[in-house]
């Protein structure tokens, strides 16, 4: 992996990260297109490179962040179920799940079907919560139980929590937002993992290469975010669903 590949993929993670069509999938199959080997190097350059998006979020929302001791017990409480899933299954993950397009290609049809069906569905009810600080605990765990599905390529941990919390009953805004923040705890916790097992083994050049990656994808990240937040007021997330079932047909095409 060069600088070049660097460039490409963390633009690709910076603009996938928050929206709800899977940034690893992206990831995995973009690294597939430029001729990149799943190499443990490639493999912790995907997952390291979520930190840019992570500083995005922290230098959006810093006053939020600040509001009160509530919204990081609430964060705590959501980030729970991912973290016992990621930690147990980390070695099936990085060993099996991202070295297989069958998995992230179905995962990207099967998740567009569910988004597009949800949408004709759903309905959001007038009392549906409108404030961060009024999600109960039991909404944020069960927000995390969903989110866990995302340690699977190709599910995208952006459209797990937000389908979910939509489901528990919180307004489309405040899900979207309070999904930018998980992903904080939740990204940051993956990215140390897998630097903490695998930093040791990364020349000086790799290290470069994760800095470019980890600049990109924070840049690109901020104007994603934007780029969402205004979405949300008009449209839902049926394009996006569209978007995932013809993505995952061109690959599966692609690829057989």
């Amino acid at each position: 992996m060069n600088i070049t590949d660097a460039i490409i993929l963390g633009i690709i993670e910076g603009v996938t990260e928050f929206l709800p069509i899977s940034s690893t999938g992206h990831l995995i199959l973009a690294a597939r297109c430029l001729g990149l080997a799943q190499t443990e190097f490639v493999k912790s350059f995907q997952i390291v490179i979520q930190l840019g998006a992570i500083l995005s979020v922290i230098v959006l929302y810093w006053k939020t962040f600040l509001s009160g001791v509530g919204l990081y017990k609430k964060l705590l409480v959501a980030f729970i179920p991912t973290a016992i899933i990621g930690s147990i299954f980390y070695r099936f993950i990085k060993g099996y799940l991202f070295d297989n397009n069958k998995v992230i290609i179905w995962a990207l049809l099967l998740g567009g079907v569910a988004i597009i069906l949800f949408e004709y569905f759903y309905r959001e009810k007038d009392e549906a919560v409108k404030e961060l600080s009024s999600i109960s605990y039991t909404q944020a765990f069960l927000i995390g139980i969903f989110q866990s599905l995302a340690v699977i390529p190709g599910v995208s941990r952006a459209a797990a929590t937000i389908i979910g919390g939509l489901i528990v009953g919180l307004s489309r805004k405040i899900i979207v937002e309070f999904s930018f923040l998980l992903a904080v705890p939740t990204m940051a916790a993956a990215a140390s993992l897998d630097l903490l097992k695998s930093a040791n083994s990364f020349s000086k050049g790799q290290f470069a290469v994760l800095v470019m990656g980890f600049l990109v994808s924070f840049i690109v990240a901020l104007l994603a975010i934007k780029f969402l937040l205004i979405f949300i007021k008009k449209h839902n997330f049926v394009p996006f669903g569209i978007y995932r079932i013809l993505l995952a047909l061109v690959f599966w095409f692609k690829l057989r």
